[in-house]
């Protein structure tokens, strides 16, 4: 179920490696089923045939697809669903989003924290707490503060004082 903040519900559907897109839609169209629009969150996730499934649903259907997600992940490299998103969409627009370093700079990169501390190696998708020895969490940086492995707990180890916003 996805939900907004007004209340507003609908039945979602999660997307597995194995899933066609395109055939789900063409099957609720053929039992009558009206699909006015598709939107999708997380598409950095999706393989990228699924990608070029929603281009046949928009190119073949008719049907908008929105699709929504980061480009890059902590690594500063594109995710295989995003870069064939680029590759295909019809547009590509930046949400402007409040997302702040710590410094107060727009943050614009993740960063993978493994025990609190940035890594920039390993496998491009983990999904939380993967083990009982690793604690995996992310940070939202400014490209400076990636680049240079600075997070905010470093920041402050290193006694230098963030501008002052609120943390969170």
């Amino acid at each position: 179920i996805i939900t907004s903040r007004l209340g507003l519900r609908s039945e979602a559907i999660e997307v597995d490696a194995e899933m066609d897109l395109h055939k789900i839609v063409v099957d609720m169209l053929s039992r009558g089923e009206k699909v006015d629009f598709i939107i999708s969150d997380e598409t950095q996730f999706f393989e990228a045939a699924h990608i070029e499934q929603l281009a046949l649903i928009v190119d073949g259907l008719g049907i908008d697809v929105y699709a929504f997600g980061i480009l890059t992940d902590f690594r500063t490299k594109l995710f295989p669903g995003s870069a064939r998103l680029v590759e295909l969409a019809d547009r590509v627009l930046t949400l402007q989003v409040e997302a702040l370093c710590w410094c107060g700079e727009r943050a614009t990169h993740n960063a993978r924290l493994i025990n609190g501390e940035m890594v920039t190696q390993g496998e491009q998708v983990v999904v939380g707490d993967t083990d009982s020895q690793h604690d995996v969490a992310y940070e939202v940086l400014c490209r400076r503060h990636h680049m240079r492995k600075v997070t905010s707990r470093s920041s402050k180890a290193a006694n230098n004082q963030p501008l002052p916003f609120q943390e969170f």
